[in-house]
């Protein structure tokens, strides 16, 4: 059970060198209230509603990835010159996809942990669970976007640009939130064949096996009529 406050320790840490100077100021602290706002709720129903350590682990490394994309801001997260130096050859790319990558990582990584707090808070089970936590991601991907716009509207200017990262394209919301199901669509169905097959295999190893044939002499009702020899 120690591992959630490890994950946690780590993610402090890697959030505050992070914090060092980012790309963008207001970019970063727009970024990190929705990163602030996924960690308190996770440590609110630690006791209440705990996850798996595989749970924690997924969710950590979806919110490290928000916060590297909060550092550069998610449309100069500088990847394709991560790959070059690893590779020694240049990336050409139309544009900075590290946004999309993040949005598909989200229904990837996040999804099963939806799907875990839903089973221990509604005992949800089987696909009834997995269709919640696919309703539940979507709604939170939709209300990111939400949140993005409202921001854009209020504050204006380039650091709201920034913070938006739509790079120009009028369907990057919509194509955010399609990557996003399509990862949480894989991922709960991963899930879902994984719980079936712990299933049967519970079931398979509680079965009671054949029952052992008895002699007759061992037979209580027949134990002393027969003499032995």
């Amino acid at each position: 059970m120690r591992t959630p406050p490890i994950l946690l320790a780590v993610l402090a840490g890697l959030a505050v060198a992070l914090a060092i100077s980012p790309v963008d100021r207001m970019t970063w602290a727009l970024e990190n209230a929705a990163f602030l706002a996924a960690v308190a709720f996770l440590v609110a129903t630690r006791r209440r509603a705990p996850l798996s350590n595989v749970a924690y682990s997924l969710v950590f490394v979806f919110l490290a990835l928000h916060e590297l994309g909060a550092h550069y801001t998610y449309s100069l997260v500088p990847y394709g010159e991560w790959c070059a130096r690893l590779s020694g050859q240049a990336v050409a790319l139309d544009r900075n996809h590290y946004d999309r990558f993040v949005h598909l990582c989200f229904g990837l990584l996040v999804a099963p942990a939806l799907r875990e707090f839903l089973v221990a808070t509604l005992a949800l089970r089987g696909v009834a669970a997995s269709a919640m936590a696919l309703c539940t991601c979507l709604a939170c991907s939709a209300l990111y976007e939400l949140v993005e716009w409202g921001a854009a509207l209020a504050f204006g200017g380039e650091a709201t640009y920034a913070y938006v990262g739509s790079q120009g394209d009028p369907w990057d919301a919509q194509k955010d939130m399609a990557l996003a199901a399509a990862g949480a669509v894989l991922s709960l169905w991963l899930a879902t064949v994984l719980e079936r097959a712990r299933a049967s295999a519970s079931r398979a190893g509680t079965r009671p096996g054949p029952r052992p044939r008895r002699r007759w002499r061992e037979l209580p009702a027949l134990r002393g009529t027969f003499p032995s020899r």
